[in-house]
């Protein structure tokens, strides 16, 4: 089967869909939506403590965390993709993720699990212009009925806004 350049280039922009039988992507949900980011970026997952604000960040940047020696921003993902304010509850947690040699915090209001999806259950992102850029999008996989949005998070941490991560040279 011939695939269009550009049908495959989400996809494959993001991660090597042809190098492995199966990618896992560890699954959260800000509000009725249900997002998927590499499991291989992410450190831990810890609930949501308070954190220490700095004056003049935008919005979505709650602010740091002392981690084990280390400064983490916390940046709020509700916040940033427009979904409404967050509430910050028992199911609130963090998700550490190592992106590049950086630590970075991302607030999200629960983690679901962790799904194995093959090259085949991961379709292109449509095109959109809604709360996720699709430059950020690897695409969506689906699981049955199950729909995960996934997430480029070294794309969106490393994007010109964020500035979180130094640029990506891929």
């Amino acid at each position: 089967m011939q695939m269009t350049e550009n049908a495959a280039r989400p996809a494959a922009n993001a991660i090597q869909l042809g190098t492995s039988p199966s990618l896992e992507f560890l699954s959260f949900t800000l509000g009725d939506e249900e997002y998927g980011i590499d499991i291989q970026k992410v450190q831990e997952i810890r609930g949501y403590e308070a954190v220490t604000r700095i004056a003049n960040s935008p919005a979505y940047f709650k602010g740091v965390v002392h981690l084990r020696g280390v400064i983490v921003p916390i940046i709020d993902m509700r916040v940033k993709f427009n979904l409404g304010n967050a509430t910050y509850d028992q199911a609130a947690v963090v998700i550490v993720l190592n992106i590049k040699g950086s630590t970075i915090g991302m607030v999200v209001d629960g983690v679901s699990d962790v799904m194995a999806l093959s090259p085949a259950q991961i379709k292109p992102a449509p095109e959109m212009g809604a709360a996720v850029a699709t430059d950020y999008l690897i695409g969506l996989g689906t699981l049955g009925e199950r729909m995960l949005i996934l997430i480029h998070i070294d794309k969106l941490m490393s994007s010109t806004e964020m500035g979180l991560v130094k640029n990506l040279t891929a």
